[in-house]
This record gives structure tokens, sequence and C-alpha cells, in this order.
């Protein structure tokens, strides 16, 4: 394993690691099966985000203090004339950034991940102790390397290598796997973990440890663990009437049973920016509230902003 320590530290402050508890967990997932489409969402915050964010992609939320994944496009992926074996596209140029910010929308520290072609970090994971981070070539078919971040110390140890974009990364502390989502959660991995924390089956061919997403109403963007090999994942479905009309996009959550990938409950959420982007479309967290759900979204690029609501669960 790797230690990559690349961190700009911004202001000081410890952030105390805390085990997400089991009854937590199950409690979120108990909620979301609850959720229907006519659950409403109420606003209770919004909290400007005093920095610039550039793409978001991943949160989450340790006691008062969010850790959000962020890709910095410096040159855009240009479409091929046509594919080059599994590339629709080039690389392209950029950063991956693991961002930690207060509550109040200050940047805390910037903890920049990836190497050459391979900037783009995904949604992410805590599993009480590290934050998982996967990061990846900006297009589908890539490759990604996978990373667990104290974040305390903001310092990421290189876990893995994977020959495919890997787009969201989970742990299941349970059978003590990692789990994966490919460019637009169109496959689902599982990775196996030994008792020194190693990856054990990270050399397997891709084609022989995927398994495809038999749901196509969302491509998932952010997922968590939530206990009981379930995972619960975040994301948006894009639909145009013409190529040269802006898309509608409907975001959503789905509650995924890791055994055989298949959704368990799946509600779409109908919030939306002033501007029309999905509440859902990038970075989200949630947690149980006093009544129901809470949830923090961070759908909009560069001048950001953190959207707080409440959702009955009942």
């Amino acid at each position: 394993m790797h230690v990559l320590a690349t961190v700009t530290i911004v202001a000081t402050a410890a952030v105390a690691v805390t085990t997400v508890p089991t009854d937590t967990r199950s409690t979120i997932a108990e909620r979301v099966t609850k959720l229907t489409r006519g659950s409403s969402w109420k606003r209770v915050a919004s909290v400007r985000i005093s920095f610039r964010t550039y793409h978001p992609q991943g949160m989450v939320k340790i006691g008062r203090t969010l850790f959000v994944s962020s890709v910095e496009v410096k040159v855009p992926t240009k479409l091929l004339p046509r594919p080059v074996g599994d590339y629709d596209r080039d690389a392209g140029d950029g950063v991956g950034h693991l961002f930690k910010i207060d509550m109040a929308g200050n940047l805390i520290a910037d903890l920049r991940l990836g190497e050459g072609t391979i900037y783009h970090p995904g949604g992410i994971d805590y599993d009480g102790k590290h934050v998982w981070v996967s990061v990846a070539e900006y297009r589908p078919n890539s490759r990604s390397i996978v990373y667990r971040v104290d974040p305390e110390a903001m310092k990421a140890t290189e876990m893995f290598r994977f020959a495919d974009h890997i787009g969201a990364i989970i742990h299941n502390t349970d059978d003590n796997t990692l789990h994966g989502v490919s460019w637009g959660s169109r496959r689902f991995y599982r990775w196996t973990l030994g008792n020194d924390g190693r990856v054990t089956n990270a050399d397997v061919p891709p084609e022989t440890l995927r398994t495809l997403n038999t749901s196509h109403y969302l491509d998932y963007q952010d997922c968590k663990y939530l206990g009981g090999r379930l995972m619960v994942c975040t994301g948006v479905a894009e639909m145009r009437q013409r190529p040269d009309v802006a898309p509608f996009r409907l975001g959503g959550i789905d509650l995924v049973n890791l055994e055989d990938g298949r959704p368990v409950h799946q509600v779409p959420v109908l919030l939306w920016t002033a501007g029309g982007m999905d509440m859902t479309h990038n970075p989200v967290w949630i947690e149980p509230s006093a009544t129901g759900l809470r949830g923090y979204f961070m759908p909009e690029d560069d001048k950001s902003t953190l959207y707080i609501y409440d959702v009955e669960a009942k």
C-alpha cells in the first residue's frame, strides 16, 4: 500500500473519528423504505460554500464536519472521431480533491488525490474510521485507484488499482468487502479484504467480478453502506426529448441489496434548485432526524450551496 499525502491545510480543526452505530444505519434503511413519491421534503437551511468547489461528487458527514470529493477539470475530455479500443473519448486533464468543510461552509483542508489521467473522484463512504474514495479517469471503461483516507490527519493510503471506471465505493463492514459501481452504475463490483486490510482479488479480470445492474431508473452518483448488506444510493436520470433541448433531470434514492445488486426500494426525490438541478445530482448525505430523515445535498458546481432538508418517514 502506498501513502499519498498532498494536502493543503486551510485552518486547524480536529475531527473526532466516531464509529457509525449499527442501529443508526439500520434506522436509515428502515426509514428509506417508508418514503414515497408523495413524501414532503422541507428545507431547514441552506449554507453557501465559501470557496470554489469545482464539480462535487460524494459527501460524508462526521460530527459537524463534511468531507466532499470533487473533480477540478482543467482540460475537458473530447469525443474521439471513432472509438479507440474501449475508449470513446480522450483523457482530458484535471485534479482530484477531497475537501474538508465546516458546517458554515468554510474550507478546512484540501487533499489532492489521483495521478496523471486518473483525476476524477466519485461517490464516497465512511465506515466509522476511514473515508473511502475511488478516483478514476474521466471516461468509461477506464482505470481507477481506490484510497482509504484518515479523516483527522487527511492522509490517503492507496489500497488497490482496478481496470474500470469506479464511480462510487462503499465498505461493507459486516462482510469486510468493498463494493463499487461503474460509470453510470451499469456494473457492480465486489472485492474482498484480508485480515491485513489488503484487497485479495484486485488482480482478478474485471469481467469475472462484475454483475450487471438490473435497474435502469437512476445512474448512481453517491452510495453509503447501511448495514444488513444494504447500501443507499442517490443519483439522477436525465431525459431528453431532442438533442437540442435541455434535459429533464429526475433525482432519487435507491436502497440496494448487495447480495444480488437489486433495489429493495426506489423513490424519486422531487426537489430541484432554482436553476433546475435535481438535489441528488451529486453529493448526498442522509441521517436520521426526530421524525424521519435529514438530507444534505450539494448539487451545483463551482459556487455551491449546501441544501439541508427534512422529510417525515411514517
